[in-house]
């Protein structure tokens, strides 16, 4: 067996909770803010690395949307996608799903689910055919617009899921007076075609977020959901639904949900007997990326290599891929495991 960090640095990897968006990297960011005459706060990376240092939440919303104004084509929108599909590749991350927040787009820059969504498949079939990566996208609803706002993504998806590039609609933004329930209509349209939900839920809001979001039509996965552990019947409501959690633990230490990682809740969700994934939420915000999450938790709780492949093949299961890839990923993650494990066959 060889030493944990190398194992971190090496093993195949799979990521189901991140923003493209928020992938953005501070020298692409800058080039997109030439390219589209948007002003930013600095004018180099250490300065937007600076701008990045969170005071709350409501910071973090400000950077975000800046950052969705620097992308107002749909060659900006391919870009950024390439790019996020890259810097995955360079980690050994093998699938990934990838959220992306079209309406914002669209309001913005008045460009066109259609012509987003023709950028990101390209950049998707790309990253496949050259790269090796598999990726699918999340379109979520941004929770602070309007119920009829969210409806636009929902119907715009009910009419043209495609799972092939699609894996869910999903719901982030701001929890803090924006519940769950607030889109239930658009969940209903796209749960009506079938199509997967993976809202956000339990991160700055507590269990009554959380329970707000398991009463969307085709809720399977929520976005960090760590909060519910406060309390004891609602984990175990998780547990019965096998509802799979997406933890981002820097994301929760930059946003203030814990003060630090050692009083993280991440033991406390494995002890309840859930199934958790990790994942980097938005990277170069949070100065970090996948791999960095799992060199963190294993530093801080002590995980071992079996703990790792576990979080891993979570997510393979939990990937909202057709079933063939899945096998596919599956044979893969178990052939590059055994190589950097020296595990016995």
């Amino acid at each position: 067996m060889k030493n944990i960090a190398e194992t971190i640095e090496k093993m195949p990897k799979a990521e189901l909770h991140v923003h493209l968006e928020g992938a953005v990297q501070p020298e692409t960011l800058l080039e997109l803010g030439e390219r589209n005459k948007v002003s930013l706060p600095a004018s180099d990376v250490d300065g937007l690395l600076k701008w990045y240092n969170f005071e709350d939440f409501h910071k973090f919303i400000e950077v975000y949307m800046k950052i969705c104004e620097c992308i107002s084509t749909a060659d900006d929108v391919f870009t950024v996608a390439w790019e996020f599909f890259q810097g995955q590749k360079k980690q050994n991350i093998i699938y990934t799903e990838v959220t992306w927040t079209a309406y914002t787009h669209m309001l913005q820059h008045e460009l066109s689910f259609d012509a987003q969504a023709e950028a990101l498949y390209a950049a998707a079939d790309k990253a496949a055919k050259e790269l090796g990566v598999r990726g699918l996208y999340v379109f979520d609803i941004p929770r602070q617009v309007s119920a009829s706002e969210g409806i636009v993504t929902a119907k715009w998806l009910a009419k043209n899921y495609n799972p092939d590039y699609i894996a869910a609609i999903g719901m982030g933004g701001p929890e803090v007076g924006f519940p769950p329930e607030r889109h239930a209509r658009a969940f209903k349209i796209t749960g009506a075609k079938g199509i997967p939900a993976v809202p956000h839920a339990g991160e700055t809001e507590g269990p009554l977020s959380v329970r707000g979001a398991l009463k969307l039509p085709g809720t399977i996965r929520l976005g960090h959901g760590v909060r519910a552990a406060e309390d004891p019947l609602l984990l175990e409501e998780l547990k019965e639904r096998d509802i799979v959690l997406e933890v981002c633990p820097s994301s929760n230490i930059c946003l203030k949900v814990f003060p630090d990682l050692p009083h993280h809740n991440l033991p406390v969700l494995l002890d309840a007997g859930l199934k958790v994934t990790i994942n980097s939420d938005d990277p170069p915000m949070f100065s970090t990326d996948l791999t960095s999450e799992y060199h963190k938790i294993t530093e801080t709780f002590g995980y071992g290599a079996q703990q790792l492949k576990t979080f891993n093949e979570n997510a393979i299961e939990a990937a909202l891929c057709s079933e063939d890839v899945r096998t596919e990923l599956k044979r893969k993650f178990e052939t590059e495991w055994k190589d950097i494990t020296d595990e016995p066959d």
